[in-house]
């Protein structure tokens, strides 16, 4: 896939990131940079330090070492509230949703203004661009709890759209998706790296990585092992057993 943003801008950099939990080193001395407008997918077994990595990333875990850069400046010490107002959206595996909210509200929640009688017709646009884009427009009055897996999925990315991130962490978000949602997901991410977002994955599902990954970061047992072309990387056979659990 081929991004329209300059592949030379680093908009997030990890550098010497590190973590300990007690007698656990979950993370040790990784760097990596997410270019602009790309799209780059962690893998990795279980336990390999992918979503510690992006806990790190929002301000929900302080690193024990090392610093995370955002468009060139420090996020150390923020509250992950002070990180997603700079541009950083995250969905999580377990959706977190507003299940008892419709969708419309649920993707209201995430422009400040939208909880105000006055709310921009700007603002109302945009949501109703995103529900449509995401096949939920039909479904803007049903409660989040009363929806399909597959469209609670969209409406966790939905989120991440209306709002004005400019960096997505999405922590599997293709897991569970029927092939024609399956297909839809692929199209919205490579249409919304193409208008410049840049888009980091923790994804299992090899069908997705290849479609998707303009670079792959391996992860295994808190360190960075490769970064580089997808091709390359899945085709190494060490890095395949490690991933398959078939390690000497």
């Amino acid at each position: 896939m081929k991004a329209a943003a300059d592949a030379s801008a680093v908009l997030l950099r990890l550098s010497g990131l590190s973590k300990r939990f007690g007698g656990l080193q979950a993370i040790s001395d990784v760097s990596l940079d997410l270019p602009a407008g790309q799209i780059t997918t962690l893998v990795g077994p279980n336990g390999a330090g992918k979503t510690t990595l992006f806990n790190m990333i929002t301000g929900h875990l302080a690193p024990t070492a090392g610093a995370v850069y955002l468009h060139g400046q420090p996020l150390a010490g923020m509250a992950p509230w002070q990180i997603a107002r700079r541009g950083v959206g995250r969905t999580f595996q377990d959706l977190r949703l507003f299940t008892h909210m419709s969708v419309l509200e649920n993707v209201t929640t995430v422009i400040e203004r939208g909880s105000w009688l006055w709310q921009p017709r700007a603002d109302r646009a945009r949501i109703d661009a995103v529900l449509r884009e995401t096949g939920l427009w039909d479904k803007r009055h049903e409660r989040a709890a009363d929806l399909a897996y597959a469209e609670r999925k969209f409406l966790s990315l939905a989120r991440i759209m209306a709002g004005d991130a400019s960096l997505w962490l999405l922590d599997e978000p293709a897991s569970g998706l029927d092939p024609r949602s399956f297909a839809r997901f692929v199209a919205l991410l490579r249409d919304y790296a193409a208008r410049g977002i840049t888009i980091c994955i923790i994804e299992h599902n090899l069908d997705l990585v290849t479609q998707l990954s303009d670079r792959l970061a391996f992860l295994d047992q808190g360190r960075l092992l490769a970064c580089g072309d997808p091709a390359a990387i899945l085709k190494d056979p060490q890095l395949a057993a490690i991933y398959f659990g078939e390690r000497a």
